[in-house]
């Protein structure tokens, strides 16, 4: 009997293999960056983001990102500077003068890391264009009420790929419990650092 062995599952989207995600938490929620943070955090993830899709969302149809983050800065200056304040505030009520800035700096680099990831790349652009779009109609004083629904969009193009990935995963290894597994794959990939967990929710 001729056994056909069906196509080794592959990475989604065209990750690589090997890859390190974000794990679930034991309340069923992925564990990432946005996970457990201040209200004050989420606005400057949602505005980390912005700047992130600004910088890389460069096709024709993602130009008016560009146009809208500036409107942005410039329309909530004032919430940005209050929440930057606050956010340095907790930092060095959590980690002390000497390194707190530090502390911050490792923090919003993982930030950036997460929403450059290449494969999420057309989906988060196609959200944060949305977001965009969205932002532009919120007045000053007005973004909190927005903003957390606003990182959720964004966001959301993450966790399905996260979900993607971990599907895969369990294909790959119910295709290697039939087939047999080929030769070790290592990749350098750098592992996203869970988000850090403050006092009071931070």
């Amino acid at each position: 009997m001729v056994v056909t062995i069906p196509p080794k599952p592959r990475p989604p989207l065209g990750a690589a293999e090997g890859l390190t995600i974000p794990p679930v938490g034991i309340d069923g929620t992925r564990v990432t960056v946005n996970s457990n943070i201040s209200t004050e955090q989420k606005i400057w993830n949602l505005r980390s983001a912005y700047n992130v899709a600004a910088l890389n969302c460069l096709d024709t149809q993602y130009a008016p990102i560009l146009a809208g983050y500036s409107q942005f800065l410039q329309t909530h200056s004032k919430a940005l500077a209050s929440v930057n304040k606050d956010l340095d505030r907790r930092f060095r009520e959590n980690y002390g003068s000497k390194v707190y800035i530090r502390e911050r700096e490792t923090y919003q680099t993982q930030v950036y890391n997460y929403f450059a990831l290449p494969p999420v790349k057309s989906a988060f652009c196609n959200a944060a264009l949305q977001v965009s779009n969205e932002l532009l109609t919120v007045p000053a004083g007005q973004l909190e009420t927005y903003a957390l629904n606003g990182l959720d969009k964004v966001d959301t193009p993450f966790r399905e790929f996260f979900n993607s990935y971990d599907q895969y995963r369990s294909d790959l290894r119910a295709w290697e419990s039939l087939y047999g597994a080929g030769p070790p794959v290592t990749v350098s990939v750098p592992a996203p650092t869970p988000a850090i967990s403050l006092r009071d929710g931070t």
